[in-house]
This record gives structure tokens, sequence and C-alpha cells, in this order.
């Protein structure tokens, strides 16, 4: 019975599968087109039915990875191909940990909108997902994956994270050390042993962080190195965990052995281009010395600018070392092949969506046809950070062959003007309303026009300004601007208007002049009970004046970014004459400095180390208007006290209250260092120290100092700054406060 049913069923396979295909049809298939999905197949219309070949079209369609399911009917001849789609993941997001960071997205989740639902990629992104929690020092999290089908058939991803424990380093112990301090490492490695109140700023938290161990003793090894150590070794840090408490301790095993003093060096040129003495000039490392990587480093640098500079822009400089163990010197060999010289093909700007491309190209050092310098790329770099019109510059070397490159220009525009209709609070000033349009670079030109009108409790100003800063793109500027203003001192105030016009000349790259006139008419108006004749010949402090005078002023300009520079210093000198056919008659002399550092290469992120100097001095030559004269307090000057409320005084001839009449000279600096807070928003926090002084025959009359720290930030209407400070050397008084704000400055 079992051999007839046997045969009965092949007899009727083979009857199935003696019949021709008629038609192939294709039912719930999206991803694949039908004239793809049939070129797959290894048969076609009037083939004969192939059980087999059927077999490996379903196998072939399920590979794509397009389908949960994949199977066939077939009836009268004609063959049916139904496919079952996987579903599409419409939204990915993250609860827990790092919520709506698309940069987590994008190099953790890695799974995009209309991704096809896929349990192993999901899979896959959970165990991303811890390891990248574990990097960060946390061990035993969990995570758990939420799926949530939507009613247009798609899926939402959620993953649900719990972090876990933070391992704190309890104890950090080295072993071998003799010829450094310890503690110098703190200075280098990431993980460092935890230190009492470590969650204070300057102490040490002892967090673990695991992406860092791995470098840790490679840091450690190149400190060794700045010293001369050149066959230390330091051992990956032995760690034992606590798990029960979330602790560790750490050691690591050091072999410094001895310390290499330079006993040669060496420039080996493939081709002289430059004479090896005169590299050598350059050379910080000096035979005798011990060795130093850090410099060693910089020489090369340093070398390779130099060759580049000579439009050799594939210039390779390979340092090499030769050791002698015996004596423990070291001869130093950088081996430099300079290439050929190249030229500048072509430079492709991109990203000016608005800024007009000559304003960018009159910005750069190297166009068509110019040959390389890696100087005038760093700089062209700089130049148009200056500008701040961008909130991104980068120049890209892209090489066409040997002789010759292309530079691509990638721009990101930043905001530079805007309408303003709002308020706002200064400790000062109090309640802020501005009425404004303000536009540093109008219509992409590279003009900067201003209309406002601005009152608070203590100010009311109205005026227009216009300036250009190349003149029919040339080196020479151009600026006018008319003004009314009505300003309230602490004791007094003064209305001013005015008019002003100047022009400067651009003498090189980081150097500027300024020629101006400016015309003013000034009065003022007094506090009640307060009246300047009794003041006998001090009341002339206080007379209506006019004002005409010329500015000539300097300035040197190095820095890579307008409004948060990283690198450079800027310095600039005015001196402003008044008595062109005016009452006052004086000299003021303005000196301002800043030095930038940005820190990220020492220290490994994105901290800003800023000095700030301020000096003026005014001679009188006849007639200082009291509003002429110097100020101090504020931000500008020394936060912590309010806006110019530090001066010299005189007492009240009738109450006995002291009159602030300005000082003849001021001097005050600052030290700042700015942090970022939260990067996606632009906002930064900055820690600072001032101190002032003040005076009218010296500069050490009344010395004042403030602290604190504050808000910096990049916002949609520009940057604004919030300080929240202290006051140092306070006197019995003293005006203090202990919050302002701006907007628009340079930080």
């Amino acid at each position: 019975m079992k051999l007839f049913l046997l045969s009965l069923f092949l007899l009727f396979s083979s009857t199935l599968f003696a019949q021709a295909i008629k038609a192939i049809n294709f039912d719930g298939m999206v991803h694949i087109s039908e004239p793809v999905a049939l070129r797959m197949l290894s048969f076609e219309k009037g083939d004969e039915l192939d059980e087999e070949k059927i077999d490996q079209a379903i196998k072939r369609y399920f590979k794509q990875g397009y389908f949960n399911d994949v199977w066939v009917e077939v009836e009268e001849g004609i063959v049916t191909f139904y496919f079952k789609e996987k579903a599409i993941i419409s939204k990915v997001e993250l609860s827990g940990w790092k919520e709506n960071d698309e940069d987590v997205m994008n190099s953790v989740i890695q799974i995009k909108k209309g991704t096809l639902f896929d349990e192993k990629v999901l899979e896959n992104a959970k165990k991303r997902i811890i390891e990248a929690i574990s990097q960060e020092g946390k061990i035993d999290s969990v995570v758990e994956i939420q799926k949530e089908y939507l009613e247009n058939g798609s899926i939402k991803v959620t993953f649900i994270v719990n972090e876990g424990e933070e391992i704190i380093i309890q104890k950090l112990s080295y072993s071998g050390v003799y010829g450094l301090d310890p503690d110098d490492f703190d200075d280098v490695i990431a993980n460092k042993e935890h230190q009492f109140i470590g969650w204070f700023w300057g102490r040490n938290d002892g967090k673990m962080s695991l992406r860092d161990l791995q470098y840790d003793n490679l840091r450690i090894r190149d400190l060794y190195m700045q010293y001369g150590y050149l066959d230390a070794k330091i051992a990956e840090p032995f760690t034992r965990v606590n798990f029960n408490h979330y602790t560790a301790d750490m050691s690591y095993q050091i072999e410094e052995g001895a310390v290499y003093t330079i006993s040669k060096i060496t420039l080996l040129q493939s081709k002289e281009v430059v004479p090896n003495e005169a590299l050598k000039v350059f050379v910080s490392l000096h035979e005798g010395q011990a060795f130093n990587i850090k410099k060693f480093r910089a020489d090369a640098e340093q070398i390779k600018t130099i060759i580049a500079d000579k439009s050799y822009a594939y210039v390779q400089v390979v340092p090499d070392l030769k050791k002698n163990k015996e004596d423990h010197t070291v001869e130093v060999v950088f081996k430099i092949t300079p290439g050929d010289k190249v030229k500048i093909r072509d430079v492709v700007i991109s990203g000016n969506t608005r800024t007009l491309d000559r304003i960018i190209r009159r910005e750069l050092y190297l166009g068509p046809g110019d040959m390389y310098s890696l100087t005038d790329l760093k700089d062209s770099r700089n130049s148009l950070g200056r500008l701040g019109f961008f909130e991104g510059t980068t120049i890209e070397e892209k090489r066409v062959n040997n002789q010759s490159m292309d530079l691509i220009v990638k721009l990101k525009e930043a905001p530079t003007g805007n309408v303003q209709l709002g308020g706002g609070y200064g400790s000062y000033g109090g309640i802020l309303v501005s009425v404004g349009v303000n536009d540093r670079n109008v219509w992409g030109s590279g003009i900067n026009v201003g209309v406002k009108a601005e009152k608070s409790e203590t100010t009311e100003s109205y005026s227009f300004s216009i300036s250009n800063p190349r003149l029919n793109d040339s080196d020479f500027s151009g600026n006018f601007s008319i003004y009314k203003s009505h300003y309230e001192y602490n004791d007094y105030a003064v209305n001013t208007e005015g008019i002003s016009v100047g022009v400067g000349h651009r003498f090189s790259r980081y150097i500027t002049g300024y020629l101006g006139y400016g015309y003013s008419g000034n009065s003022y108006e007094f506090q009640d009970g307060f009246d300047p004749a009794d003041f006998g010949t001090s009341r002339l402090y206080y007379e209506d004046y006019t004002k005409s005078g010329v500015t000539v002023s300097a300035k040197w300009d190095n820095t890579d970014d307008y409004y948060l520079p990283r690198t450079g210093f800027d310095l600039s000198q005015s001196f402003e004459k008044s008595g062109i056919g005016a009452d006052a008659n004086y000299l003021k002399s303005r000196t301002n400095f800043g030095k930038y550092e940005g820190l990220e290469r020492y220290i490994g992120f994105d901290a800003i180390f800023r000095y700030k100097a301020r000096m003026n001095i005014i001679i009188d030559n006849g007639y200082i208007p009291l509003a002429e004269k110097f100020y101090m307090g504020g931000i500008g000057s020394v936060r912590g006290y309010e806006s110019y409320s530090l001066s010299p005084t005189i007492p009240d001839p009738n109450t006995g209250d002291m009159i602030r009449i300005g000082g003849n000279m001021t001097f005050s600096n600052s030290l700042e260092l700015s942090m970022p807070l939260i990067p996606k928003a632009k906002m930064r926090v900055v820690t600072f120290v001032d101190w002032g002084f003040i005076g009218d025959k010296s500069f050490t009359e009344i010395s004042r100092g403030g602290y604190g720290a504050g808000i910096e930030w990049f916002s949609p209407v520009g940057p604004i700054q919030l300080m929240f400070a202290a006051p140092l050397n306070e006197q019995e008084g003293d005006r203090t406060s202990s919050f302002e704000f701006t907007m628009g400055q340079r930080f």
C-alpha cells in the first residue's frame, strides 16, 4: 500500500511540474521592482515548472533582507510569489541617556528613519549603547528595547536605558618612579585618584573613563620623554574593581631608564630647498640638552612650515632618533622630502548662502595661479574667522597632481543681522527697551549698517551708523555715524549730539590704521540738591561744552575668530586730540591688549585662556570736561562694581557725600578661562578675575578687583554675556554689582 501511494504522489508531482509556465506574478513586493525580480529568476515564462528552481528563487529573494517571509503558489501554470515585507522603522528614540543627542544617534545607534525592522540590527545597537556607557566608566547598565506598531504599519523603536554605576578610583599608586614627581602625572592622565570634595571645580572626582584608560600609560610615557627618558616603559595599569561598592584601586609599574642628552642634530634634505644652517635657527632643541619630545614635534612642524611656505605643499618631515644606549646620548635626525613645487589651480567656495564670493575671496591670500604657502593658507583661514560672518570655516587641500591642487573653502553662515524689538535688564541701567535694525554684513556685502533706538532707566540713545571695511574691495575702509544720547551717571547726566566720519587702511595682514574726525555738543543735567557752583573752580567740570577732535589709531590683530578667538593676540593704540575750534582741549590715549590661547591640545577639551589689559591716559591741554575723564567698574574693566562707579571723588559742600569726578589714568586687566557648557546650544561658562587701578596723578590711587563666573551664549539674536561677580578689596561707599549682561561684544 505504501509503495502504491508513493507512486501515485510521484505521478501527481511529475504531472504538476511538467506543465509550462503561463505567467509569473508578484504579490506584496515593494522594495524590489518587478523587472529586477524577474531578472533574479533562473527561469521565465514558457519554461517548464521546476521545483528546485522555484526553491532557489525563494531563497534568493529572502537573502535580500527585505522580507519576513516568501512563498509560492502555482495554479494552472501561473506562478505567484507572495512576500511579507519587513516593517519600516519610522522613529527611533533614546530614553534615560543622551536624549536628543544627534551625534549619539548617528555614531552609536546607527539606525536611520526608513530602515527595515530587524531584530539583529536592534540588538547590535543595544550592544553599542552598553559599550558607549561602559567607556564612560559605568558598569551594569541595562538597555531595554520597546517596539510600538503605529497605525500606518511602521514601527517606533525606543531604547530605554538604565545607566549603571560609575567606578570611582579610590587609590592610584606608582612603583619605580624616581626621576619625576608622580603628582605631575595628574596633569596628563584622565583617570585620577579621587580627592576630598572631588565634585568641586579643580578637584579630581575619581571617575573612571575606560576609553582613556588604554591611553593613560602612553600619556605618562610621553611626559617622561619630555624630560629625556627615551627608554621609559609604562605598563598598562593593573586594576582591581570592587563590584560591591563600585570602587577601584589602580597601580602602574614604571621602568624609567636613563636621561638621554642630544649629541647631534642632523637635517637630511633629499633636495635642498633651504640651507640646513638656516633651518637649524628655527630648531629649539640644542646639543648637550636633555631630549624633549614636545620640542622635537614642534621643530618638525616648524621645518615643515618653512619648506611648505616655499610652495612645497606635499613636503614630508620624518623625525628619527638614533640612540646610543652605552653613553645615553641621542642623535636627532629630521629627514626632509620636499617633493615638487605646487601651484593653486582653483579656489572653490561653498556654503556662503548669503555672503558674496568676492567678500570671501578678498580675505584669501591664495588664489588661482598662486604658488602654495602653508602660512598663507593658515592666515586665510584666520582672516575669514575675524570677519565674524561665519560659524565655521575650513579650507581643504584637494590634490590634483604632484604640481597642483585645488583649495575648497567650506563655510557655514552665522547670523550677522537682527531686528530687535524687546527688552532686558541690566544691573546698572535697569529695565532696557530696545528697537533697532543692525547688520554687520548687509545683503552679504560686508558693509555694516545700524539703526537703533534704546531706552532704559538711565540711558536714552538714537543712532545711525554705516561702515565699509573694504571700500571698493581695496585696503581702505570708511565709516560715518550720527547719534544723540542721554546717559545718567551716578550724580549727573550728560546729553550728547554728535557726528563722526573716518577712513582706515590695512597696511598688512595684521596691521590696520585709522584716521577720524568727530564733533559733538554736550550738556549736563544734575540731581536734586547738586549745584556745581558750590565747587568753586571745580564747577568747570560741569559746564556745557562742545568737542571737536581728530583720532588716529593703529591695531595689530592676528586672532583666528571675531567673537571667540582661540589663538593669537590683538593690540591697539589710539590718540584723540580735541580742541580744534571747540571748548574741550585735551589729548587722550587708549591702549588695549588681548591674548587668546586654546587649551584643547593640552587638556583634551575646548577650554580657552584669555588675558586682557586696558590702559587709558588723558592729558590736559586747556580743558577736560568731566564726561571725558575715565571711570571704572562693570564689564570691560572691573566686574563686581557698578558701571562707572570707581573714580576719584570730591566732597559735596552741602551734604558731605563724595562726588565722582573721573580719573586721568586707568589700568585694568583680566584673566579668564572659558569652557564649553552646552556645545550644541553654543553656550559656554567662563570664570574670571579682574583687577584695576584709577587715579588723577598716579595709577595706584584707587585699586579694586572682582571675581566670578558667567555664561557666554551665541544666541539666535547675537552673542550674549551674563556675568555674576563679587568685589575684591571693597571699601566703604563703594557701589557693588552682582550681575551684568551685554549683547554683541567679542568674548
